[in-house]
């Protein structure tokens, strides 16, 4: 039977799993039992062994906006203008315009070997849900081996108005969605943030945020570890940009760090759309649109990556693809190797993040594992092959 290879931050146990080191990873003969995979058996040093891991978790997207930059024509800017272009797209955003864009999303995420996802769903002025909250939960419906989770975006200011937040989180609450925020130093950061996480503690819904995507004098992140401790808020809570910890004194990174760590927070960076967008000027920006990675792990803190925006008004490129994602923040973070250390921000800890059970090899059955027909765990997140399903009859039935 064919040799295959596991990285180890992927196994529950590696201690017993059997095998034989290779780098980062196990290498040997598959054992199934009761269609999942138990053990490794030593085999040949050389030969065919390719990568086996669970399926890849897409933290943070957006499938409302997807593929809106061909009707926009040339869009190259700062968040501002970014926001700004695509504002003015939502009149072509009819049923068919959404579900026609983001079932194009889910079938290039589903290519990539993403089985879990996370959408952000721009929400409006009002406590109702707008058109493509309701267009998602069809395509969920349609998409049974997809988990495809929905969180509301809305401006952090709307949580400190009572009226707005309980039709609100009534509605994100029946439909199993997840309470979602934009944090950008507005006037009424701080009490819409403790609004949001009491309303989040009452409902049991885990809370995520798109905060500080700025350079700059912006500290919605440290605002959000104290309001979650205040509130001794304990559900999931993701924090994604938190580009500003690159202009934070040493002294104010670990502080924010530590209370972070505390609350349980974990932070993703995004950098396809934020390497596209930060630090806009003139000339070539000297400043990286990324978040502390490597600190915040350091710290204590989970952190993650994911594709963000996929051709529309903030990044006219991009895809559907955590692994080129991971790809793209190692390059621009210095994630340095072993890169199976970082393989859990596009698996385990991604799924940890959005509240669900953590899948690691053992845990599934062996025809939903992905397999990539690469050498090492540097190939793997360079992409230099697809990540298929792993669908062995004779290992399902051994």
């Amino acid at each position: 039977m064919t040799q295959v290879m596991i990285p180890r931050t992927l196994l529950r146990d590696p201690d017993r799993m059997g095998g034989t080191p290779a780098g980062d990873c196990l290498r040997g003969v598959p054992v199934v039992e009761n269609g999942k995979l138990r053990h490794l058996r030593p085999g040949a040093p050389e030969g065919p062994a390719p990568l086996i891991l669970p399926p890849l978790t897409e933290a943070h997207c957006h499938l409302d906006k997807c593929h809106t930059i061909y009707r926009m024509g040339a869009v190259a800017g700062d968040l501002k203008q970014a926001i700004a272009a695509q504002r003015a797209d939502k009149q072509h955003w009819t049923a068919d315009d959404l579900r026609q864009r983001a079932r194009r999303g889910i079938s290039e995420a589903r290519a990539a070997g993403t089985r879990t996802l996370r959408t952000h769903v721009d929400w409006g002025d009002t406590p109702e849900a707008p058109l493509a909250w309701e267009v998602f939960a069809e395509l969920a419906a349609d998409t049974p081996d997809l988990t495809l989770q929905r969180a509301c975006l809305v401006g952090i200011e709307d949580y400190a108005d009572p009226d707005f937040v309980r039709p609100l989180v009534a509605r994100i609450a029946a439909d199993g969605g997840v309470l979602g925020a934009f944090v950008h130093g507005q006037d009424r950061m701080i009490d819409g943030i403790r609004a949001l996480f009491r309303a989040a503690s009452e409902a049991g819904l885990p809370v995520d945020f798109h905060v500080d995507e700025g350079l700059g004098d912006l500290n919605g992140l440290e605002a959000i570890a104290d309001a979650a401790r205040d509130v001794r808020f304990n559900g999931p809570i993701l924090c994604g940009h938190a580009v500003s910890l690159m202009d934070r004194a040493p002294d104010d990174v670990a502080r924010i760090i530590d209370k972070l760590a505390h609350c349980g927070a974990s932070v993703c960076a995004l950098p396809t759309t934020n390497l596209y967008l930060q630090d806009r000027r003139s000339g070539t920006p000297d400043r990286r649109g990324l978040t502390r990675l490597r600190e915040l792990r350091k710290g204590g803190v989970p952190v993650l990556t994911a594709s963000d925006n996929i051709a529309d008004a903030f990044c006219p490129m991009g895809q559907f693809d955590p692994m080129a994602a991971l790809h793209l923040a190692a390059l621009g973070a210095h994630l340095d190797p072993p890169m199976a250390d970082w393989l859990p921000m596009i698996t385990t800890d991604a799924r940890a993040a959005l509240g669900l059970p953590v899948q690691m090899v053992e845990d599934l059955d062996v025809g939903d594992l992905m397999t990539c027909a690469v050498e090492d765990t540097n190939a793997l997140v360079a992409g230099r092959a697809p990540l298929v399903q792993w669908r062995d009859a004779a290992m399902r039935h051994s």
